[in-house]
């Protein structure tokens, strides 16, 4: 009898690269409370907290509540509650799948590609929600109420804008605390000591310059001359240069 030896089959084919980074956004959401479960906890639990406020008030003025009170309610930040979480989600995305993508055979540049498309899209789904919420919440009176929770700070002008504020902001959160992990699997804790410290000399040499130009009333004048969507441009910027950031330190990055 010959024994015949059968070689493995090897595939040796190449995924595409959108299949890769695909599949980044897919390991994204193995753990779904990260990005959409404990999200919309906070912000469900945000505007339970604002609509009993306004029955407190409504309570405690015998029902003749002056358009006044409830007005006041604009200045909340409640409507920016999530904002806070998805810096930690930043952080967790890198830190729970990193080493893991790169185990199965995932390039540097794809798994930041990847987790580049899953924050974009994170940021579109939430966006849309807000901008929405706050249209639902004018057209409802504030849900009958005159509660003011998504209608507040510089929302309510339109859809639009408030979908490209909410999208820009999430966009830079998400970033900035990718941008931070990525900065520690590099150079671990004395990385993210050097970034702290050299954060806050520059902010501090931002304010002095500035203060001893005199030149805070020029910068505010700036800031309502490019209104806020030109503000909020600025702020889409500043993400867009965290996730390249984010990038080039990745690339060298160790996984834990």
């Amino acid at each position: 009898m010959t024994a015949v030896a059968t070689a493995p089959v090897v595939r040796t084919e190449a995924r595409s690269r959108a299949h890769e980074i695909w599949r980044i956004v897919r390991l994204h959401t193995v753990n779904p409370s990260i990005f959409f479960g404990i999200p919309w906890m906070i912000l469900g639990a945000a505007w339970a907290v604002s609509i009993i406020i306004t029955l407190i008030i409504r309570a405690g003025s015998g029902g003749d509540v002056t358009t006044e009170d409830l007005d006041n309610m604009r200045y909340s930040w409640a409507v920016l509650s999530p904002q806070w979480y998805l810096v930690a989600v930043g952080v967790q995305a890198i830190a729970y799948t990193f080493s893991f993508a790169l185990g199965f055979g995932t390039t540097r540049r794809d798994y930041w590609l990847g987790t580049s498309l899953m924050f974009v899209l994170t940021a579109v789904m939430y966006a849309v929600a807000i901008a929405t919420l706050v249209q639902i919440e004018i057209a409802t009176d504030g849900w009958w109420l005159g509660a003011h929770m998504f209608d507040a700070l510089w929302y309510g002008q339109n859809w639009l804008l408030d979908f490209y504020t909410s999208f820009a902001l999430q966009l830079l959160v998400l970033f900035i605390g990718a941008s931070i992990t990525t900065v520690y699997m590099r150079w671990r804790m004395r990385g993210m000591m050097i970034l702290l410290f050299s954060t806050i000399a520059l902010l501090l040499v931002a304010i002095a310059a500035i203060t001893l130009a005199g030149s805070w009333p020029s910068l505010f004048a700036w800031f309502a001359a490019i209104g806020i969507a030109g503000v909020f441009s600025v702020v889409l910027a500043l993400a867009v240069v965290s996730a390249i950031v984010g990038y080039f330190v990745i690339r060298r990055a160790t996984p834990r």
